[in-house]
């Protein structure tokens, strides 16, 4: 495919919307939106890692600490009520409909150096798709690195495999039962291996050529959910710290209008866990029901981190 990325581009949301599901990428300079968002949470980092710096904490404590710190941060970030708000304030500012506009939590990822922490609440993700994560065909993902990232501690996109099938388990995957396995307390302890089921591909992928965006903490990128990507081996000697969270739009939710799907087997949805920006309302039970397959007494059907 021909892939591109526009950066800064003066589009609206309904045709940025409709490029993301044609498998294009954007990118953000930091705005004042963004800047006030990744400063909340570096307030909230650096007050979690006192008195270290939190880039190079890994190497001053043991993994069960460091993973115990995460497990604390992490949810406390998610539920403060600041985050949901600097959310609403970025998606305004980048010109989206507050009123259909849907959003999940905001999450904070971390991703350590030299192999200090994979697994658990510092997952290293092999690429694969959200679609394969029981995510619909509509959404749009958000990433906003909280420091400076590198390109040795960057996100990878592996463009050349947008609408092609590629063997995985994602068979396997079911979102609610996900829901139940993964709550932040359980996740925090597994911190020298992961059973959780994370689908994956089957067959070797060839990860070059690839695009990893560089942008400057505050800097967002946006990629539709079908987009097969990875975290970089991070070799850069520094943990990165980045806010991801996802928005669906109510008239492509409606419309079961998105990205080309090719290789999903996964069951359950997350249309349950989109609030709208306006007043945090979520998706109605008669457009979940277009996307749910009556599989909720696998486990949860909503996300709570706790």
């Amino acid at each position: 495919m021909n892939n591109t990325v526009y950066y800064d581009a003066a589009v609206s949301d309904d045709v940025r919307r409709q490029m993301l599901f044609d498998g294009q990428l954007f990118a953000y300079s930091p705005r004042p939106s963004s800047i006030a968002f990744v400063t909340h949470a570096q307030q909230m980092i650096e007050e979690a890692f006192s008195p270290l710096d939190p880039e190079l904490a890994q190497y001053e404590m043991s993994v069960e600490r460091y993973a115990e710190i995460l497990g604390k941060l992490k949810p406390a970030f998610i539920h403060h009520p600041e985050s949901k708000r600097h959310l609403g304030n970025l998606l305004n500012e980048l010109g989206c409909d507050p009123e259909k506009s849907y959003f999940d939590v905001p999450k904070m990822r971390s991703s350590t150096s030299d192999n200090y922490l994979t697994t658990g609440i510092a997952y290293a993700w092999h690429p694969h798709r959200d679609t394969w994560y029981s995510a619909p065909p509509c959404q749009i993902n958000y990433w906003i690195p909280i420091y400076d990232i590198r390109s040795d501690n960057a996100m990878a996109f592996h463009p050349q495999y947008w609408n092609a099938t590629v063997k995985n388990d994602s068979n396997r995957f079911n979102y609610y039962a996900h829901n139940q396995q993964s709550r932040g307390a359980h996740v925090a302890k597994l911190v020298t291996s992961d059973p959780r089921v994370l689908p994956k591909p089957l067959e070797p992928l060839r990860l070059d050529p690839q695009v990893r965006l560089i942008v400057p903490a505050g800097g967002i990128i946006l990629f539709s959910a079908a987009q097969m990507h990875s975290s970089v081996p991070n070799t850069s000697g520094k943990t990165r710290f980045s806010i991801d969270f996802r928005v669906v739009h109510i008239d492509d939710v409606r419309a079961k209008r998105g990205a080309p799907q090719s290789d999903e087997a996964c069951t359950g949805t997350t249309m349950r866990d989109y609030m709208r920006v306006t007043d945090l309302s979520h998706i109605s039970d008669e457009l979940v029901a277009l996307y749910d397959d009556g599989t909720t007494d696998k486990g949860s059907a909503v996300y709570a981190e706790n």
